[in-house]
């Protein structure tokens, strides 16, 4: 395709901490040399030497393209780093973790300064930037103009997946996934716990461990089914009775091995109180209703 002169000069980038070097540097291998800064100057020497184009400020990086990308600590430095530089015309595209409300705050307050504004929720870690077969995207929410215009830059360092005109979603899609995560990894570190004093070769058991999360993984397709329908009844194998009277062999299995069962109790506990409300017919969807204040 045709780019004009601002996509072949690159986006101006704010931030070069681990994730936004890894984002100049796939700009960069692109051909989309990026002008960037960074509160830290020496940060950039390095990119400057492989064709980046350095910035002495960050309303100089911001004059340099109609494109703005920021990648920074926290939502309060991006507000810190932008205080009093003209935004008027600009685009706007915050790469900066936070949290939804963060993000329709700032987009209301990019708005007000003349800006476009794109949220962008990154789910990769840095090495899996600008490798398009690790299978990292970022999560983009707000001004779907927006998005639209700068769509092939913004898919040079991960690929993009736009979920809609709210600049919440993206950070609420993010921190939903990485919460998803966070108790994948709690189950993972009770199973290592339980097998690692034992004679079991603990590659094996990765082994056995990482196709059986993989075979539950489909779970969440009918968990949505449920919420969608109503029913929480529907096709369930394993209802809620049944789980909860094999909670007890879970950890009576977690004494016997002197592992703590702190990482499973809570939501043991839930499972318990759906019960106990009369839902022995149900998988453990009807946990989300008492999650939900």
């Amino acid at each position: 395709m045709e780019y004009d002169t601002f996509e072949k000069n690159g986006p101006a980038l704010l931030g070069l901490g681990a994730m936004g070097t890894a984002l100049a540097r796939a700009w960069l291998a692109a051909g989309h040399p990026p002008t960037v800064w960074n509160r830290t100057p020496g940060r950039a020497a390095p990119l400057a030497a492989e064709g980046a184009r350095v910035a002495g400020t960050a309303a100089e990086a911001v004059a340099a393209s109609d494109l703005v990308v920021v990648c920074l600590l926290d939502d309060a430095s991006v507000g810190e780093v932008l205080a009093g530089v003209d935004l008027t015309g600009k685009d706007l595209v915050d790469l900066t973790t936070g949290t939804p409300a963060q993000a329709r705050a700032r987009a209301r307050w990019a708005e007000e300064r003349g800006a476009r504004f794109l949220d962008g929720g990154i789910m990769a870690v840095p090495p899996m930037i600008g490798a398009p077969e690790s299978g990292g995207y970022v999560l983009y929410s707000g001004s779907r103009a927006l998005f639209e215009a700068h769509r092939d830059t913004l898919a040079v360092p991960a690929g993009t997946r736009y979920v809609g005109e709210d600049p919440a979603l993206a950070a609420l899609h993010d921190t939903a996934l990485l919460s998803a995560m966070t108790g994948m990894f709690a189950g993972i570190a009770h199973a290592f716990a339980l097998v690692r004093d034992e004679d079991v070769a603990l590659q094996d058991f990765a082994s056995l461990l990482a196709g059986w999360l993989t075979a539950m993984a489909p779970h969440v397709y009918s968990t949505a089914d449920h919420l969608e329908s109503g029913d929480y009844t529907k096709g369930v194998t394993s209802n809620l009775a049944m789980m909860v009277q094999g909670n007890a062999t879970l950890l009576r299995t977690a004494e016997e091995q002197k592992v703590s069962a702190e990482l499973l109790t809570p939501f043991m506990a839930l499972m318990e109180r759906r019960l106990a409300d009369g839902h022995p017919d149900e998988d453990t969807t009807g946990v989300i209703d008492l999650l939900t204040r």
